[in-house]
């Protein structure tokens, strides 16, 4: 069998084009139901949310063959496009070769029952072929597409920042070390502790949890950049909002204040969400309106509700409101609702606060600006009053927290006192301060988690679901 091969994206796009031509279609079974004269197959290639019936009769020299097949065979049909009399299609395939290139050996793990989404994270190898794990993969990748381009039209240029680093550059300390020395016996020093000096980089070196500090430094030669890439927190959390390696979105631009940050944000979300609703309206209606089962198993609304696309098309067209941590403060506390954690001024908003901002107060998404800077990190430029830093959180309904920025301390004196409050070395620091002394302007940027934009989007519940391959305590299984 040769000839080239028709992706069902293209079919069922230009399919009416096709009619009563013979085409090539190569795909994965997802069922196959039997009669006396012929079988109907249903096809899908990844391609797109649709599949496409294959009817194949029993005067195929491998009828017997075809017609056992199970979930699961990789195959290749030759036939004719018709227009399909049947529900819910506007095209099928008449089979007249159907080969099988690759057959299931043993009980194929994916049935079609309810299947919990734990399940298949046990068998996140073979997830992308469900309609569910298809639509998040699609979806992501939309959405890396739709990030370079809001970005590129933007006159930002696109920064690889390293993955390696010798720097904490959030203060926090959960970090994942690198190094080449022994485990069992590490060379030490005078001092008794592991001398790092015969280590491959000459020093203690870690996985990066961020690449913002490096494109600050581009951001002031270029004017804007961005990095999308992974970074890596070595934090012992089990939430379904966290995972140890993930992939962060971090602008950062020249020449500019908190409010040009917040306003860039604000675009950003608006952009992706608004492309994802015009580019997988299938794959988004399929995650939205899919039936109910009960106990949480694949099949189940992702997010527990109906009307995530509405929640989206409101994200897409609302002006985000602005408010201080201050003035947050002063809701919560007066809120008629009893929080788990406390509302006292100083206090970290927590996902319960955030929401409660985004879902029951304003209905809408939520900018957060002027956070104490007891909590905030020590880049971050302070204001007059000695307590709060020109830092910004973008929440939104359902999740929280999707990006956290801030504008950056350009003057070098502050950023000094904020590494010695903090605790933290001067010494990996050195490069960084030097952008002070050199032409050094207001700037500033944020981050975006990848997959918590992921799993907003699509209305999933749980990060390890809007990641291919899930990095979380205890679980690195693939």
């Amino acid at each position: 069998m040769s000839s080239k091969r028709h992706l069902l994206k293209k079919l069922f796009k230009d399919g009416k084009e096709l009619i009563d031509s013979e085409v090539l279609v190569k795909g994965w079974v997802r069922s196959v139901r039997k009669s006396k004269a012929f079988c109907f197959i249903v096809l899908n290639d990844g391609t797109c949310q649709g599949s496409l019936q294959i009817i194949a009769d029993q005067d195929l020299a491998n009828y017997d063959q075809v017609s056992s097949m199970i979930n699961g065979f990789a195959i290749a049909v030759k036939g004719k496009l018709v227009e399909s009399g049947g529900k819910g299609q506007s095209i099928e395939l008449q089979a007249k070769e159907v080969e099988v290139i690759g057959e299931t050996d043993g009980e194929y793990p994916l049935q079609k029952k309810a299947t919990s989404y734990e399940f298949l994270r046990e068998q996140a190898h073979l997830r992308s072929r469900t309609q569910t794990f298809g639509a998040i993969a699609r979806i992501s990748h939309a959405l890396s597409f739709a990030t370079h381009s809001f970005f590129h039209e933007r006159g930002l240029y696109f920064l690889r920042s390293p993955i390696i680093t010798a720097q904490d550059a959030e203060g926090a300390g959960e970090m994942f070390r690198v190094s080449t020395l022994s485990p069992n016996d590490p060379p030490k020093n005078q001092k008794g502790k592991v001398d790092h000096n015969q280590d491959y980089f000459g020093e203690e070196t870690f996985l990066s949890v961020t690449g913002q500090l490096e494109a600050e430094s581009y951001a002031l030669g270029l004017g804007g950049v961005y990095t999308f890439g992974p970074t890596f927190r070595s934090e012992n959390s089990n939430t379904p909002r966290h995972l140890a390696e993930f992939w962060m979105v971090e602008p950062e631009i020249a020449f500019a204040h908190l409010e040009d940050v917040a306003d860039l944000a604000e675009d950003y979300v608006k952009y992706l969400v608004g492309y994802a609703i015009d580019n997988c309206k299938d794959e988004l209606e399929f995650l939205n309106f899919r039936p109910r089962l009960k106990g949480g198993k694949f099949g189940d609304s992702p997010n527990g509700k109906e009307g995530h696309l509405e929640i989206l098309e409101h994200v897409r067209n609302s002006n985000f409101k602005r408010i201080t941590y201050t003035e947050a403060i002063e809701i919560l506390s007066k809120a008629d609702k009893k929080f788990e954690f406390p509302t006292n001024w100083g206090d970290e908003l927590q996902t319960e606060h955030e929401r409660y901002l985004t879902e029951v107060h304003f209905k809408s998404p939520v900018i957060v600006t002027d956070y104490p800077k007891t909590f905030k990190a020590f880049y971050m430029k302070q204001n007059d009053d000695g307590k709060t830093v020109r830092a910004m959180d973008l929440l939104v309904p359902g999740v929280g927290e999707l990006i956290g920025g801030s504008e950056r301390e350009e003057k070098m004196d502050p950023l000094l006192r904020a590494i010695e409050e903090k605790g933290m070395s001067r010494k990996p620091l050195e490069w960084y301060l030097e952008l002070r002394k050199w032409g050094s302007c207001p700037h500033g940027g944020f981050g975006l988690g990848f997959e918590r934009a992921v799993m907003y989007i699509t209305g999933m519940s749980n990060i390890r679901d809007a990641i291919p391959f899930p990095r979380t305590p205890n679980s690195v299984q693939f």
